[in-house]
């Protein structure tokens, strides 16, 4: 029976952990701190339940199922869970996450030294995405191009910049702003869906899973025990990075007050403490981190796409690489804004479904509880993205009566209901 060794499951941990680590991971957390403010600590424990918690969770899920979204949604119905399913894919793929990485790396890692011109845009995105499909067409690889040598580099450049934050602060706490004044906590459980790193475990599962398959280790067991493994790995290391870079917020908002996204903060902070220097190692860390992403999405989507479509996985590698070249083209600011809503109408139905899956081994029959329960989770995730659009006219005046209505939290306790009910009838 085939075992990982001690430094491949090390290099199978850092791959997961740099899967993990995009854009969303490095701009939000200071914005978070800078709004925040005295709050920060409180903020950055909600920020740290959806940005890691849930992650970890999920890969959990995943890895007791074998790593397939198609067998987590098993219980919804074949129609249900393919509909889910391509839902997730497509968001954390080529429609937001991973054109996402391109332009925050564009933004943050050389908008700077050229300039943030379209022309400069278009130009590096070609690069970018050429690069992330060369590597994504070779999955097998994955452990050794990523693990093994591109996360060591990321990781020691993060250090870097995280044990700045901490020593040499530019300033104190600002005062808190908006609902993070009154619910810090709540506020940063939200703004965790931004990182996106629940739907990036739901895509991530099966990557991780077939890593360690490439490797020969053909154990159920010991691939849901490696897999785990490898999310408590990348899980210490996101919660760290979250960590320092909400405080980093907290201490330097007075560089870009109320900015829009963190790539002020960040690049304000590393010009002030190191310099020019300072901006070349925001460049390395910022295009390292959101590289690896796109690889790992790109290949996800690369494996999942080929077995629902009678396509080769090398097609689906190239079309995605295109489409998210083109989307990447629109911008930063308009993929943030077209993501706040989708992310607050899926992060629901995804949380409902995690929850089931863990604790599939109580209900009697999993389909007559999963199915009312992501029933509700979708009708209140379809009206929490409807609010956050400003598509108010559309949603019943009574959902903002909900506790935690007005925190973006109105779903939580109609899902729970529904799970306290679907599971009594199931027990008796």
């Amino acid at each position: 029976m085939q075992k990982l060794s001690i430094p491949d499951i090390i290099a199978l941990g850092f791959m997961t952990f740099a899967l993990f680590l995009g854009a969303g991971n490095i701009i939000f957390p200071p914005m978070v701190g800078q709004a925040a403010g005295e709050h920060f600590w409180l903020a950055a424990l909600g920020f740290l339940l959806t940005g890691v918690g849930l992650p970890l969770l999920t890969v959990v899920a995943l890895a007791r199922v074998g790593g397939g979204m198609d067998i987590l949604t098993a219980p919804i119905g074949r129609i249900a869970g393919t509909l889910l399913g391509v839902l997730v894919y497509l968001t954390i793929g080529p429609l937001v996450a991973t054109p996402r990485t391109a332009t925050v790396s564009f933004e943050v890692g050389l908008a700077p030294f050229v300039g943030g011109h379209s022309a400069s845009l278009f130009v590096y995105t070609v690069v970018y995405f050429s690069f992330a499909m060369l590597v994504s067409l070779f999955p097998g690889r994955l452990i050794d191009n990523v693990g093994k040598y591109i996360t060591p580099a990321l990781i020691v450049s993060l250090a870097v910049l995280a044990g700045a934050a901490a020593l040499w602060p530019i300033g104190q706490a600002m005062h808190s702003t908006g609902l993070y004044q009154s619910a810090p906590l709540s506020q940063g459980f939200v703004q965790g869906y931004q990182t996106m790193d629940a739907l990036g475990a739901l895509v991530f599962g099966i990557v991780i899973v077939n890593a360690i398959r490439d490797r020969q280790v053909s154990d159920p067991g010991l691939q849901t025990r490696y897999a785990i493994i490898a999310a408590l790995i990348a899980a210490t290391g996101l919660a760290l990075v979250y960590l320092s870079f909400i405080y980093l917020g907290a201490t330097s908002g007075s560089i870009a007050p109320y900015a829009e996204t963190g790539v002020p903060i960040l690049t304000g902070f590393v010009l002030q403490t190191f310099g020019t220097a300072g901006e070349v190692l925001l460049a390395i860390v910022i295009t390292l981190a959101c590289f690896t992403t796109a690889v790992g999405l790109v290949s996800a989507c690369g494996e999942y796409f080929s077995r629902l479509l009678p396509v080769s996985y090398r097609t689906v590698v190239i079309v995605f690489s295109l489409i998210s070249l083109v989307v990447a083209n629109q911008g930063l600011a308009q993929l943030i804004t077209v993501s706040g809503p989708l992310l607050a109408g899926i992060y629901p139905v995804a949380i409902s479904l995690v929850a089931l899956s863990l604790l599939s081994g109580v209900w009697k029959s999993s389909r007559r509880v999963f199915v009312p329960v992501m029933l509700v989770a979708t009708v209140m995730g379809l009206a929490e993205g409807l609010r956050t659009a400003g598509v108010v006219a559309w949603v019943p005046a009574w959902l903002d009566t909900l506790p935690g209505a007005d925190l973006g939290m109105g779903w939580l306790v109609p899902v729970v209901i529904a799970l306290l009910v679907a599971g009594a009838v199931d027990r008796f």
